[in-house]
């Protein structure tokens, strides 16, 4: 079997959690350190794995003998501090959305791993999906487009509540509009992403967005048109509808079919206009989803090629998320 991968964990709060139960089913990559700001979380994860070493801060993480990764899942303020550090000490970086609050910040980190060929990744889960490679393979700038044109997307999000019960206990920045909260940058992301991977830049046409009268809170609603590779795209996401709640849907439609993707695209439907529906089994494609993601995860570190996004392709989508959320 190949060397292990020795991990680091900063942050562990719900997704830090997740990926340490992720990590801890599979052979290659394995979490060795961890660390956050709540003493807690700490005696949790220890509780849960206990041949984990809990750090005294997050510099010591990175300093820890023998790592060659972490796991940035802290709220996005620290994203680019942490990983100019870890960069410094030569490790590769796997870092949560949203990428940043800092904009200049994330420039001058790209800059770095432009010039010094360090090795970084966001993670936007989508791109590991089947479902993306679904819609590269009719819809890609490469594809022979065998669905015919592409005519229209549609992106379609709500939730009961904001944040998500499953969240509860991620602290309240997840709300707050200048902290990098909000369903926009937490969830849409995800989707614009997929959009600008498949059709390239999307620039935005039109929006309207909803906020709380004060001034902290963030986003209740959000609708806009945008333009991507030419083709209109449509956004429909909202708070308080307790009929769909976590909720959300891709429509790609062209002239001979369209795709629909739901359950984070763990729902794959592919329809023909002649009457041929398509039906992927929506928990293999989880399976496959989480799988391939380690994969990624694993050639990153060692300098292969990989899928996942990088800093530049996770700040592009950043850049079209705070346009649309402009007042």
């Amino acid at each position: 079997m190949a060397e292990t991968l020795k991990v680091g964990v900063i942050g562990l709060g719900v997704v830090g959690q997740r990926m340490l139960g992720r990590l801890a089913a599979q052979q290659r990559l394995e979490a060795v350190a961890v660390w956050d700001t709540d003493p807690a979380a700490i005696a949790r994860a220890l509780a849960a794995y206990p041949a984990l070493h809990a750090t005294t801060s997050a510099e010591e993480l990175i300093a820890h003998p023998g790592l060659d990764t972490v796991y940035i899942a802290t709220p996005p303020g620290p994203h680019m501090p942490l990983s100019e550090l870890a960069f410094d000490a030569g490790l590769a970086v796997f870092c949560e959305k949203p990428l940043t609050v800092d904009f200049d910040a994330a420039r001058h980190c790209i800059a770095r791993i432009e010039a010094e060929g360090h090795r970084a990744a966001v993670n936007f889960a989508l791109a590991a999906s089947p479902g993306l490679s679904v819609l590269q393979t009719r819809f890609g700038i490469a594809s022979h487009l065998p669905l015919g044109a592409l005519r229209e997307v549609q992106i379609e999000l709500a939730f009961a509540t904001w944040p998500r019960p499953m969240q509860a206990a991620a602290g309240p920045w997840l709300n707050e509009r200048h902290s990098g909260g909000g369903f926009a940058r937490e969830v849409l992301s995800h989707f614009i992403f997929v959009l600008q991977r498949v059709l390239g830049p999307a620039k935005v046409q039109a929006h309207r967005v909803a906020y709380p009268d004060d001034g902290i809170t963030a986003e209740t609603a959000l609708r806009a048109e945008l333009l991507a590779g030419g083709v209109p795209v449509r956004i429909d996401g909202r708070i308080g509808n307790d009929e769909r709640a976590d909720y959300n849907r891709m429509l790609w439609h062209a002239d001979g079919g369209e795709i629909e993707l739901t359950r984070w695209f763990g729902q794959i439907e592919q329809r023909l206009h002649e009457g041929t529906r398509l039906e992927d089994d929506p928990e293999a494609v989880r399976n496959a989803s989480q799988v391939d993601q380690l994969k990624q995860w694993e050639a990153m570190i060692e300098g292969r090629s990989h899928s996942l996004p990088g800093f530049a392709e996770a700040l592009a989508v950043q850049e079209t998320i705070e346009r649309l959320l402009l007042p």
